[in-house]
């Protein structure tokens, strides 16, 4: 069975760094290849895009040497499929708060008898047998909250996880502090530090979206290993900041 280009990566690095994508761009993601990123994540969950959009863009990158992730609200399983049958490589399900949230969004990516996944791929590199098309799909749990942290050894457990994927902002707001804290306020490391070696330890893959430069070599030497850098908006922004700055 073919593997996914996001599995190809994670097989081949210790570490994996990807870009973000929050509004219909067509250039960004191939942008982000260029550049040398491993994996592009695509925002429905607070981005300008729906599950529609994100499958064209998906479409516009079958060629293009880069894996692809789509984070998601919640495991409804209608739109988790239809990005997997666009040939997305992995789902980021948000806000997952106990073994049941997490159990659900893996049997969104998983057709029946074992899951909830309805049979229509709409790319034809993926091929027609349902097999290949679950075990190219990586399924990560957001834990980014202190319920989801409350539960962590019970989400780690969930048969067919793939990974645990840390939302830091949420995560420290949840735990009473601000966004901006959620690099510096201990009680938010601490629990950050956390759900990476009990997710290891489960033999899960580790990622976080670390946003800044700093904060991402930091969980790496954490041992965190998808690392999300800024989206195409952030990259844009400082691009031209220093472009205008250079000029003057």
């Amino acid at each position: 069975m073919t593997s996914s280009r996001l599995q190809q990566a994670l097989a081949a690095k210790e570490q994996v760094w990807g870009g973000w994508v929050v509004g219909p761009t067509i250039i960004g993601p191939e942008e982000f290849a260029q550049a040398g990123y491993d994996y592009v994540g695509f925002d429905v969950q607070h981005g300008y895009l729906d599950d529609a959009d994100v499958a064209l863009l998906l479409r516009r990158l079958e060629h293009v040497p880069i894996g692809t992730a789509v984070r998601l609200p919640s495991a409804d399983p209608a739109p988790i499929g239809r990005v997997l049958d666009a040939g997305a490589d992995a789902v980021i399900v948000a806000m997952i708060e106990s073994a049941e949230q997490a159990a659900a969004a893996v049997a969104a990516t998983r057709y029946a008898p074992a899951g909830v996944r309805s049979y229509g791929p709409l790319r034809a590199g993926l091929g027609r047998e349902p097999a290949a098309h679950e075990a190219r799909v990586t399924v990560l749990a957001m834990i980014e909250t202190a319920r989801g942290l409350s539960a962590l050894d019970e989400i780690c457990a969930v048969a067919g996880l793939s990974g645990i994927y840390v939302g830091p902002a949420d995560l420290a707001l949840s735990l009473g502090h601000g966004p901006a804290e959620a690099w510096t306020a201990p009680a938010v490391r601490d629990a950050i530090t956390r759900i990476h070696a009990t997710a290891a330890a489960a033999g899960l893959i580790t990622g976080i979206h670390a946003g800044a430069s700093a904060s991402a070599k930091d969980m790496a030497q954490i041992g965190f290993r998808m690392l999300t850098l800024a989206s195409e908006s952030q990259a844009l922004r400082r691009g031209a900041a220093d472009y205008l700055r250079e000029a003057r």
